[in-house]
């Protein structure tokens, strides 16, 4: 571990935003988890909790080591800075052209019903709330691969704790 290399103003810039990052995006995950969980007993709330961050430790550890090896592809940060734009412009458009009020189709899941659909409903809302985690962390961090791991273990140490405090 090359303490050094992290104590350079690249290096505290990176963490700075990896901890932003973190606290940003780990609120989703928070709400989904918790959401699911609190139709349920206190120990199987635990249980699928517990699930919950498992799964987004080990998505989030298969994510990233698939993102370092992506962000290396000369261009393809370019392309999905242009992908990013479009997205960005599309949302605009529809903003300025639909009437104020809730947002089609989003909404928050209710409280399982059983264990194994909580448990089943996590794992799934674990990997697209993953990938969006480990995208924005692995950018911030670049080449900084301690600053990538702190920001992994922050985000899912925050979901978890969150996620605790929603489900009560």
């Amino acid at each position: 571990m090359d303490l050094a290399h992290l104590m350079t103003l690249g290096g505290l810039a990176a963490l700075g935003q990896v901890v932003l990052i973190d606290l940003v995006l780990a609120g989703d995950n928070a709400v989904v988890v918790g959401a699911l969980a609190a139709g349920l007993p206190p120990e199987q709330r635990r249980k699928v909790i517990l699930i919950g961050i498992g799964a987004a430790l080990v998505l989030r550890i298969l994510f990233a080591l698939i993102v370092t090896q992506l962000l290396q592809v000369v261009g393809l940060i370019l392309a999905g800075g242009l992908l990013l734009l479009w997205v960005a412009w599309k949302m605009y458009r529809e903003i300025r052209h639909d009437p104020p009020g809730p947002a089609p189709g989003v909404e928050i899941p209710g409280p399982a019903k059983s264990f194994a659909g909580a448990a089943w409903a996590v794992a799934l809302a674990d990997v697209s709330m993953s990938l969006d985690n480990v995208l924005a962390v692995a950018g911030a961090a670049r080449e900084h691969p301690w600053v990538l791991v702190f920001g992994l273990i922050l985000a899912v140490g925050l979901m978890g704790i969150a996620a605790n405090i929603l489900a009560k």
